[in-house]
This record gives C-alpha cells, sequence and structure tokens, in this order.
C-alpha cells in the first residue's frame, strides 16, 4: 500500500461528537465490566461438609510386614496378622521416581503424590519443567485417599514405604475402622515413554470391608488440588480449567466460578480435569467401580481456586479387593492421547480408553485439523511458527479473496436489481406465490443470486472461528519463540515493557505492542470497507468503524500472541484486497451508471452553507 495512500485514509478519520462519545461510553463500560463482575456475579460458596460419624483412626503398632515381592503382593496378601510389628511407628519419607518424561516425588504421609514435573514441556514462568501437581498442601495432595464419601478428610498418616525397584512403590498402613482392622496399600508403577502410570489401590480385613461405607462410598480419590503450570488469572483471561467426564460415548466439559463444589452423579468411565494445554485423568481398569463424581474451585491458598475432580468408590462387600487405575499426567493434544486407543501403542497395553476426548477443539474440529495440517507442513520448512501463521493467514486470504471479490460485487447487482424487486413485491403484495414467481424471473433475467453474498460470509466466519479456536489452544505455540525479546512465547501476550505496579481496574502490568498494531489495524480496515461500501455515515456505522476496535483492544489485550499475529496480518493483507476491490467497484458502477453517495459531489450552494 502507498504512503500518500495511508496519508488520505488518516485524514479521512475525522471523528464527530457523537462518534467520540459513543467511544467513550465503551471504553467505560468495558472497563467497569471488570470491577463490576465480582459485584453482578457473586463466586457460590462451598457446599458445607457433613460431619462423618465414621471412627477412623490409624493403628500406629500393628503394620503389615509386606515382605513378598510385587508379584505376590495382591489385595488378599495384605493380611493384617503376618509378621506384626508391635508398637512401631513411621517418620515421614520422600520417595524420588525419574522417568524419561517426568520427575515424581511422593510422601509416605497418606501416600500421595507432592510434586509431578514434565521434563519435556518447560514452564516459561520458571525455566522449569511444568509442574502438574500444583497447590499442593497438608491437607490436600495429589491422588490423596479418604475412607468414605468425598466430606472426609484425607488420609494423613505415615505409611511404610517398600520400594521394589526404580519405578514401583508401595505404600502400606494398618486402620481401625469402627473397631475392625483394615489394611490399606497404594501401589505406583511408572514406566519410561509414558504419561500414563498405574495406581493400585490394596484392601484387606479380617472382617468385612462394608465398614468403610460412609454416604454410598466405600473410599474417595482425588485429583491434585490444582492442574499445572501456575497462572496470573489477572493477566491471563485466556487460561481456563476444565471437569470432564466421558461416558463411553462422548465427553462432557464443564467450567466452574472461584468456590464451587458440584456433584456430578451420571455414569462415567473416566473423569479429567484440563487446563489450556494439560490435563490429569483418572480411569479405572474397571468403570464399574464408580460412584458419584465432583469437582471443586475452592479457593483454599492465596486466592487461588482450586480445579480439582474426586472420584468415589462404591461400597464394598468382602475381605479383599485391588482397584486399579490408569492415570494420564501430562499434554493436551492428541498425539500424546491417542496412543492409549490402541493398545500396541503404549507400554501399558491399554486400548479403546478415548483420553483423546479432554481435546479442547472446537465444534468446527475437522476444518481445525485441515488447518493444523497445513500449519504445521508450512512450520517444517520456514522452521518458526510465528512465520508460519504469516505465511498460512496470507494463503488463507488469497483463497478467500474470490468469495470477498464476489459478495462486493454481488452488493452492486442487488443495488442494480432493487428498484425492479420492489415493483414486484408492490405490484404483487396480496398474491405472495406470483410475486415468488415474477422475482425468480428477474433473478434469471439478471443473473442475480440472493444467496451469493451469504454463502461467502458464512465461510469465512467459518474460517474465523476455526482459526481462533486453533490459535488459542495449539499446544505447539506454548514457548514458541517468533521475535525473541518481543514476542518470545506465541501461547501468551507479547511485552516490550515490565510495569513496577499494575494498572487499577484492568490489571494490566506489561505494556504489549501487538494488541496497539491490531487496533491501527482494525481501524484501517473499518475505514476502508466504509469507504468500499454503500457510503453510510449513520451513528452505528461510524461506532462500528472506530468504537469496536477499542472495545477489541480492551478484550483482546492479553490474548495470546499467536491469535492477535493472525488477525493483525489478516487484517493489514484484506486491506490491501479491500482497496483494489473499491477500485473494481467503482469502475463497475461507472459501467453500470451508478454513484454511491460519497461519489456524489455537494451542489455548489450546498457546500457553501456547510459549516
Amino acid at each position: 500500500m502507498r504512503a500518500d495512500t495511508i496519508r488520505s485514509l488518516s485524514k479521512e478519520i475525522k471523528l464527530d461528537k457523537n462518534t467520540i462519545i459513543a467511544i467513550v461510553l465503551s471504553t467505560i463500560v468495558v472497563v467497569a465490566s471488570f470491577l463490576l463482575q465480582p459485584i453482578l456475579f457473586p463466586q457460590l460458596t462451598q457446599v458445607p461438609a457433613e460431619e462423618t460419624t465414621t471412627e477412623v483412626q490409624a493403628e500406629e503398632n500393628n503394620v503389615a510386614d509386606l515382605s513378598q515381592s510385587l508379584q505376590g503382593s495382591s489385595a488378599a496378601s495384605l493380611n493384617a496378622n503376618e509378621n506384626i510389628s508391635a508398637g512401631e511407628s513411621y517418620a515421614e519419607e520422600k520417595v524420588t521416581i525419574n522417568t524419561d518424561v517426568a520427575e515424581i516425588v511422593l510422601t509416605s504421609k497418606g501416600g500421595d503424590i507432592i510434586s509431578y514435573k514434565l521434563k519435556n514441556h518447560m514452564d516459561t514462568d520458571t525455566n522449569e519443567g511444568v509442574q502438574i501437581s500444583d497447590s499442593i498442601t497438608e491437607t490436600n495432595r495429589t491422588l490423596a485417599m479418604s475412607f468414605g464419601g468425598v466430606e472426609s478428610s484425607i488420609i494423613n498418616e505415615n505409611f511404610k514405604v517398600q520400594k521394589f525397584d526404580d519405578k514401583t512403590v508401595l505404600f502400606t498402613k494398618n486402620f481401625v475402622v469402627n473397631g475392625k482392622t483394615v489394611t490399606l496399600g497404594k501401589r505406583y508403577s511408572f514406566k519410561d515413554g509414558e504419561n500414563v502410570f498405574k495406581l493400585d489401590i490394596l484392601l484387606h480385613s479380617d472382617g468385612d470391608l462394608s465398614v468403610l461405607t460412609k454416604n454410598g462410598a466405600a473410599y474417595t480419590i482425588r485429583t491434585s488440588p490444582q492442574i499445572g503450570p501456575h497462572f496470573d488469572q489477572k493477566q491471563d483471561r485466556y487460561e481456563y480449567r476444565e471437569y470432564i467426564t466421558y461416558n463411553d460415548k462422548k465427553a462432557k466439559k464443564t467450567r466452574l466460578s472461584a468456590n464451587q463444589f458440584k456433584k456430578y452423579d451420571k455414569d462415567f468411565t473416566w473423569s479429567a480435569i484440563a487446563g489450556k494445554y494439560f490435563t490429569e485423568i483418572v480411569a479405572p481398569s474397571n468403570s464399574d467401580i464408580i460412584g458419584a463424581g465432583y469437582f471443586s474451585s475452592n479457593v483454599e491458598t492465596d486466592n487461588y481456586p482450586n480445579a480439582q475432580a474426586f472420584t468415589e468408590r462404591k461400597p464394598i462387600s468382602g475381605s479383599d479387593v485391588e482397584d486399579s487405575y490408569y492415570v494420564y499426567f501430562g499434554p493436551r493434544n492428541e498425539k500424546d492421547l491417542l496412543r492409549y486407543n490402541v493398545s500396541d501403542n503404549n507400554g501399558w497395553g491399554i486400548a479403546n480408553k478415548r483420553f483423546n476426548d479432554v481435546s479442547n477443539a472446537g465444534m468446527l474440529s475437522w476444518l481445525e485439523k485441515i488447518l493444523k495440517f497445513v500449519l504445521q507442513m508450512v512450520q517444517k520448512v520456514v522452521k518458526n511458527w510465528g512465520v508460519a501463521i504469516i505465511v498460512v493467514t496470507l494463503l488463507l486470504r488469497l483463497i478467500l479473496y474470490p468469495m470477498s471479490r464476489n459478495q462486493s460485487m454481488s452488493t452492486l447487482k442487488m443495488q442494480e436489481v432493487q428498484p425492479r424487486m420492489q415493483k414486484i413485491q408492490e405490484k404483487y403484495a396480496d398474491n405472495k406465490q406470483k410475486q415468488q414467481e415474477e422475482l425468480a424471473k428477474l433473478y434469471k433475467e439478471t443473473g442475480y443470486n440472493p444467496a451469493s453474498g451469504c454463502l461467502p460470509m458464512v465461510f469465512q466466519f467459518l474460517i474465523i472461528f476455526a482459526m481462533y479456536n486453533l490459535f488459542n489452544n495449539y499446544f505447539e505455540f506454548r514457548g514458541a519463540s517468533f521475535i525473541p525479546g518481543w514476542i518470545p512465547d506465541l501461547s501468551k501476550g507479547d511485552s516490550i515493557l515490565t510495569f513496577k505496579f499494575t494498572i487499577p481496574l484492568l490489571g494490566w502490568n506489561q505494556l504489549r505492542l501487538l494488541p496497539i498494531i491490531y487496533t491501527v489495524s482494525q481501524l484501517f480496515f473499518g475505514k476502508i470497507t466504509q469507504v468500499g461500501g454503500a457510503g453510510q455515515t449513520n451513528g452505528t456505522m461510524k461506532f462500528m468503524t472506530y468504537g469496536m476496535p477499542f472495545i477489541f483492544f480492551f478484550l483482546f489485550y492479553n490474548a495470546p500472541s499467536g491469535l492477535l499475529l493472525y488477525w493483525t496480518v489478516s487484517n493489514a493483507f484484506q486491506m490491501g484486497q479491500q482497496l483494489l476491490i473499491n477500485k473494481m467497484m467503482k469502475n463497475k458502477k461507472a459501467e453500470m451508471g451508478m454513484a454511491s453517495a460519497t461519489d456524489k459531489k455537494l451542489p455548489p450552494k450546498a457546500k457553501k452553507g456547510k459549516k
């Protein structure tokens, strides 16, 4: 685009009093929404926990000595009468297990996970592996258990530790439950190359395990209090947490505001908590044992809501049980999740788990897959995801250009036939059937198709929606640098300056350049589109041209830079295309003997009288 064209366009952007007022009011509305949201939409309070009357206490002097091998340590072998060490107690012990994909730290307190770092995925804020087990506290840990229903506190006693090899560890403990001795074992098994590990819950009682039942559940198991990486909710409004259940047919996704505790009592085969890029899935090998599910966004620490899923186990009858759970901690991308649909593709030999249903693909997933494939092919050539976004955006604009041109030409055609259409409508106002017949003849005679202007618009909207969801959630953009020092991570907003303070109401603490460039491009594109259209100058058109870009500026200030890069490049390329279309339309109007309102010159007297 030539410099004189830009200068002429910028001179034309002059706002009248009403338009300025509209922009100011719109800005006030957007800013006020950040302040009024907690008042207009108050957070729900936590569902109060019912007090349990089941007597559960640790029997420190009656711990089973499980010296058998891993193969022999079944639930039946957890017999409280074998090799009892009287008066024995345990200090807390931590166990670290390393695979090629994760470093896991477990504690003998409860036999729980307190750290789970992914080795192949970096947290750009800490320069360490992503910590999946976030917000761990003394009373809430990853895969912690409680006897009975979800209202019970987690088991907080120290277990005996047996490490069978460098990838397998067993925690055991005896408890007295309503006067009956119950032995609990938690066995963790990990494998190299796998984001899935196995948790076996082993229970034995000399009597009947039904003594565990409280509020319809034998025990409850939970995910991490929050799934990492940790994020600033005020700065990163595009990050989110979802609770997901799968019932062998489809997945159901739910999002909660802070301080909610919700029950899910429909049938499901596994449940999960998912962030934008990572997920935790808990899938029992036998889904028939599942009772109710719960999900929580309670705020327990530092005004940072949890994102936690709970699964209750149905009541148990008999003296021995072994429940196995396959647990996925890792990326929320199909490449890693699809492996567990085919037994030969994973080290556990499991199949048909449908973990890939936690994918954050939108309604247009088929179109997203096509766009993702093209994006990946381009990236392999250019070796930079930012450049790949620009190239794919230009390719899309080239593909969509004929549709944009035809849509504009269809508008001219409509203006040409509209007078004749109105005459037919007036003439046959009382005979709708005849009216439609005559209009059909007119369309055939003139070659005008009323749907020709709508179909290109619909297709372009489909592309926009698919690209929005793809660029906002694409896993490969995590940590992908475009321009070091400005856009080091396409999954986050760009930054050219970090303030020593936070802007009130907005919560911004960084100066971002990309949203400013995007807003300017939107202003110029809106002006060009208006000039090329019917020349409307009413308040609505001016608001759409000048007001909406400023609203988008506030809404998209913290948007992922990959998404803003796509929109900005698309706007810039569309401006050039629209200038070409405007010129074609002007020539077409001349051929048709038409003149738009902006083409018409005011008479001399009107010019003199204009102030």
